[in-house]
């Protein structure tokens, strides 16, 4: 049977799509409670008690709520592009669920050991931009439309801040594969080691434009309900909805991900001694979440010129200026990952 799944093209065909399945189930899953994570926490703050109904203390409110989103009606309106109309959320949802076949939960445990695994993240996270816009224009209505625009011009300025950024991690580990980022932060000094130390303005920077890149609160503006009904997706209803919501907050999800392997130590144990495993990583990516769910809950929504300001004004400018300052601390060999690197490659 060993044999089979590592000699066959078909075996190792069966072998690759059990472990998307598997990673693709386990996130879907994950997403389920999360959502009831967000709204727990949303509502303690707020001194309520949210989901408490539906299962024992409201677990299963989400699978209620999906399950609710699937039996309701498709409703396509008349004068929509309707090809685009329904390819939008398909492709607002397939992208995050590509992204994760490079993020590594443990040391080896990775669908696609990419060398270049962060390219590959940042480029598909750009397309998922298109998905917006494609929901905004197949609807045929302006105020769908008004919203994509919002969100593309806010996704893109961004992306931009977020991926100087993540050159600053590059430079100072000399690689591209997040395994290796994880591994370069391990040391006898535990979580001191990791890059939330050295990159520590960039872990503010990068937490909030993850925020905007996301559509999080309280840069949630192109679904501002106040100002545009509901954004690119007003038009939508049932299963192309759920697909937009659910790719959305799996992109939080992903970043997550991202945050706890390029500053947190993925994997690594916090404390010397500790053994390292999954277990470390997933309750680093809820401890972002938290972050997540308690800035929607306490921080009020801004103004769209106030977030394209920062966005352009501020973040771009100082990540710039780090990606400068980091560059000279590796070339000196302050980094010992990247100058390690370098000295074998030049």
């Amino acid at each position: 049977m060993y044999e089979f799944f590592t000699n066959t093209y078909f075996g190792i065909f069966l072998f690759i799509l059990g472990q998307c399945l598997a990673v693709t189930v386990c996130v879907l899953i994950s997403l389920a409670f999360l959502m009831y994570a967000d709204r727990k926490i949303w509502a303690a703050v707020q001194m309520r008690k949210g989901p408490n109904v539906v299962g024992a203390f409201g677990l299963l409110q989400s699978f209620a709520d999906f399950l609710k989103y699937i039996v309701k009606e498709v409703v396509i309106p008349a004068g929509a592009d309707k090809p685009v109309f329904l390819l939008a959320p398909l492709l607002a949802f397939i992208l995050p669920v590509i992204s994760w076949a490079v993020i590594p939960f443990n040391d080896g445990w990775v669908i696609s050991n990419l060398n270049v695994a962060i390219l590959y993240v940042f480029a598909i996270g750009s397309l998922e931009v298109y998905g917006v816009i494609m929901g905004g224009w197949a609807s045929n209505s302006k105020y769908p439309f008004l919203g994509s625009l919002r969100s593309a011009a806010q996704m893109i300025s961004y992306e931009v801040s977020i991926g100087f950024i993540i050159v600053g991690i590059i430079l100072s580990t000399g690689s591209m594969n997040f395994g290796d980022i994880v591994r370069a932060q391990d040391g006898n000094f535990g979580l001191f080691n990791w890059y939330w130390l050295p990159h520590f303005p960039m872990v503010f920077l990068f937490f909030i434009s993850a925020l905007a890149e996301t559509n999080r609160p309280p840069f949630d503006l192109p679904e501002a309900e106040a100002e545009l009904v509901a954004g690119y997706q007003v038009e939508y209803s049932s299963t192309p909805f759920l697909l937009f919501m659910i790719g959305e907050l799996m992109a939080v999800w992903l970043m997550c991900a991202l945050m706890t392997l390029l500053f947190f130590g993925g994997w690594l144990s916090p404390i010397p001694g500790i053994s390292d495993g999954i277990l470390w990583f997933l309750v680093k990516m809820f401890m972002v979440f938290f972050m997540f769910a308690m800035v929607k809950a306490i921080v009020p929504r801004y103004r769209y010129d106030q977030l394209m300001r920062i966005g352009w004004k501020i973040f771009l400018p100082l990540s710039l200026a780090w990606v400068v300052i980091v560059g000279l601390f590796a070339q000196y060999g302050l980094f010992a990952g990247a100058y390690a690197r370098w000295t074998v490659g030049g």
